[in-house]
């Protein structure tokens, strides 16, 4: 399996060869990387450690900045895949046209934070009555016993923090493929906000061509 680190850009919508509107998330996959190489002898397992985004020498400290080879730029951020399927070397730099003839991707990011918020939201609970006279409205209700054990049990769905969770979106068709601009477009959601970090791989569920 491979994958590569990307940002998603934002959402448009294009014609396709039937003259059919469709609305479609972009992605900007800028060159990766390769920083490290993990090979079965050595280490035990066969990875490639991709980093994306320079940043200067000056903000990086020394531990960090000592996994980078002479010649390469810091990251801003790195990343770990196991078993990388494609022939590469230390210092190459992959890009979208590793996604070429591929029909579906799995895209993996962090969802928009909602910050706190009560159960008919975070779990859309129906609430009570909305009529005059009614004193439960939008409360969670009773949340534990009425004798023994006098305590609330774990995993009962209470009000708190929203969103911001790791999601995996799975078989998003590939609509357009850009080499020029480094673009991937797809049809349907991308998990996370506009310039969030994003990885894209390969569809698990479905065929690559």
């Amino acid at each position: 399996m491979w994958g590569l680190l990307a940002k998603k850009v934002g959402m448009t919508q294009v014609f396709n060869a039937e003259g059919n509107l469709i609305p479609v998330t972009v992605i900007r996959i800028d060159g990766n990387t390769v920083i490290a190489q993990k090979e079965t002898e050595k280490d035990g397992y066969s990875a490639l450690l991709l980093g994306v985004d320079d940043v200067k020498p000056s903000r990086v400290n020394k531990p960090d900045a000592g996994q980078y080879p002479e010649g390469i730029a810091p990251k801003k951020h790195i990343k770990e895949f196991r078993d990388f399927s494609k022939e590469c070397k230390v210092g190459d730099v992959i890009g979208v046209e590793l996604f070429e003839g591929c029909r579906y991707i799995d895209v993996t990011g962090i969802s928009k934070g909602k910050g706190f918020q009560g159960v008919v939201r975070r779990y859309k609970f129906g609430g009570g009555r909305a009529t005059h006279g009614s004193k439960f409205h939008r409360e969670p209700g009773s949340t534990g016993q009425s004798t023994y054990p006098h305590k609330t049990f774990k995993n009962v769905k209470l009000p708190g923090r929203m969103g911001r969770e790791q999601i995996t979106t799975l078989s998003l068709k590939v609509v357009q493929l850009d080499k020029e601009k480094n673009l991937l477009l797809v049809n349907g959601a991308v998990p996370g906000v506009n310039k969030g970090l994003v990885l894209v791989r390969p569809a698990v569920k479905k065929q690559r061509a």
